[in-house]
């Protein structure tokens, strides 16, 4: 088992790129000159190769995390524990890792385990998620699972201009009305409607009104949502969830 903390000193900052790597294998019994390729392959993934020889204590907050997680890889355990593994990495070194992490799981049967405030991240990597809230599990399932649960029923509305000044009012008193924002020669919305009769209510409103409708788009929920719709539901009190 190996693991990585964000925010803590997870490697020898006197030590190169390489040495850290190297020296971590070590300590696991696995000798750095037979895991030479696999090592560059891992330098490589995280987009430390210019920078392998340098002593960590020299590299950004960014680029330390990235070396933090390859000791990690390069300990080559069953079972991987990460917090917060993407903090600090850009955009391309992110989908990077979360390739390799994906691949670990499937190929090399890797358990991992992540903790995490992403939920896009999450949402990529694992197959199982567990959601907490003040110590209490909330939620433990697939991340399929959890999207299908939530299954949104909001929609996005553009309008190609400026409806008469009712039709907000009327929406809003016949619907659950999310979102209403206004450009210089648009109007977009979000509404939440309960099933198949709302939704052709909202149209024919909207039709009454000659409105232009540019386009009606259903929003799919994300792990995101689905994070923050559980863990409110949870903060409620026993009064306030039966309300």
């Amino acid at each position: 088992m190996s693991a990585v903390l964000e925010g803590a000193r997870n490697v020898y900052w006197r030590l190169s790129v390489r040495e850290n790597l190297a020296f971590f294998a070590g300590l696991h019994g696995i000798n750095p000159q037979a895991r030479i390729d696999r090592h560059e392959a891992i330098i490589d993934t995280l987009g430390l190769t210019g920078k392998a020889d340098e002593p960590a204590k020299n590299l950004s907050r960014g680029m330390k995390q990235k070396v933090a997680l390859g000791c990690t890889l390069a300990r080559e355990t069953p079972v991987l524990f990460l917090d917060e593994p993407m903090l600090g990495l850009d955009v391309e070194t992110t989908r990077d890792l979360q390739t390799e992490l994906q691949r670990l799981a499937r190929e090399e049967d890797k358990t991992i385990v992540i903790t995490s405030h992403d939920m896009a991240v999450i949402e990529a990597v694992c197959d199982r998620v567990i959601v907490l809230s003040e110590g209490d599990i909330v939620a433990d399932n697939s991340v399929d699972n959890l999207l299908d649960v939530f299954q949104s029923q909001t929609y996005r509305v553009q309008l190609a201009e400026s409806p008469p000044a009712h039709l907000r009012e009327q929406l809003d008193t016949r619907f659950q009305l999310l979102d209403w924002r206004i450009d210089t020669d648009s109007v977009e919305f979000e509404v939440a409607l309960a099933d198949s009769e709302e939704f052709y209510e909202c149209v024919d409103i909207l039709q009454t009104a000659e409105a232009t409708v540019r386009s009606f788009t259903e929003i799919e929920p994300d792990l995101e949502d689905v994070f923050v719709e559980l863990t409110s539901a949870a903060s409620l009190s026993p009064e306030e969830a039966e309300s």
